[in-house]
């Protein structure tokens, strides 16, 4: 079987992440370099990727609309890679103009040679790359612009902050990238452990969820918003296209609810696009669907 990204495909058939390549930091008194300050930035992202769509939920949640502007790239990802064009959800570059991502990366770095990835958070001034990784930008929207918003959310508490890091640290491993070790392997080995390591998880966050209305409680922290992620992409696409079929999330009665109740909280049905998810894994990863045919359904009932 031919792997989606060879270079990062092991020699037993696992599939292993690559590191993100620009992470610098975004400080709220500019010590590092890069100020929070307001229209200097902006934020590059697919609403199929579930990586980028967690930094447009903590934007929204930061209400930081109007100080970090945002783009949204076509789904369709070809031997090209992600690209701007104009259709439903998606637009041209306003920024640069660019017609692919992958040319901010080599203005960035004219000697990068990895994946070109989203979420991407640019650089108006200095004309380059910030950084790629979801989770450094999730926590400088929530640490870097606190003087730009008057948002109370509080997604990384000061009280857990050891066991949130320990259980988003499973969510990341298990679920969030445990669905693309299982979609992505390419032998019988690497897929079952994904498989199995995935519904392992999802079994004990489902009784977790048994007894409590979110991962902590009856508040919303960063964690519940970076399992839900996948949670809602879940049914839709990992079920069928990564062969994570022991059971749908409508099957659990409590990750059911709990996706239910976090995807018609204010502001977080408008950053899910379904048909972009559907369209982004069933006809870009075509070594896995060849026929690149985008099924119809399913029906999801936590949307109604």
């Amino acid at each position: 079987m031919n792997a989606q990204f060879p270079e990062e495909q092991s020699e037993t058939g696992e599939f292993a992440r690559q590191e993100d390549e620009f992470r610098d930091w975004i400080s709220a008194d500019g010590s590092t370099g890069f100020p929070a300050v307001g229209g200097r930035y902006h934020l590059y992202v697919s609403l199929a990727c579930p990586w980028a769509s967690r930094t447009v939920i903590v934007r929204e949640l930061m209400g930081l609309q109007e100080a970090i502007s945002m783009s949204v790239i076509d789904p369709i990802r070809d031997e090209r890679g992600w690209a701007f064009r104009h259709g439903p959800g998606y637009t041209i570059d306003p920024v640069n103009g660019f017609e692919f991502l992958s040319e901010a990366y080599v203005q960035s770095n004219p000697s990068f040679k990895g994946r070109v990835t989203v979420p991407v958070l640019w650089d108006k001034d200095l004309n380059r790359i910030v950084n790629n990784s979801e989770d450094d930008i999730c926590r400088m929207f929530c640490e870097g612009f606190g003087a730009l918003t008057s948002s109370e959310v509080e997604l990384f508490p000061p009280d857990i902050e050891d066991e949130q890091a320990a259980l988003s640290e499973m969510i990341y491993e298990k679920v969030n990238n445990g669905v693309y070790k299982a979609g992505f392997a390419t032998c019988q080995d690497s897929y079952n452990k994904a498989f199995e390591e995935l519904f392992s998880a999802l079994d004990v966050l489902d009784d977790r969820l048994g007894a409590n209305r979110f991962l902590f409680g009856d508040r919303i922290v960063e964690s519940d918003w970076r399992l839900f992620c996948t949670l809602v992409r879940f049914d839709a696409v990992y079920h069928g296209h990564f062969k994570c079929n022991l059971r749908r999330i409508f099957d659990y009665r409590n990750l059911h609810r709990y996706l239910t109740e976090l995807y018609h909280r204010p502001g977080i049905a408008e950053t899910v696009n379904i048909d972009h998810i559907k369209r982004h894994y069933y006809f870009t990863h075509d070594d896995i669907n060849p026929s690149q045919i985008v099924p119809l359904g399913p029906e999801l009932e936590f949307m109604k």
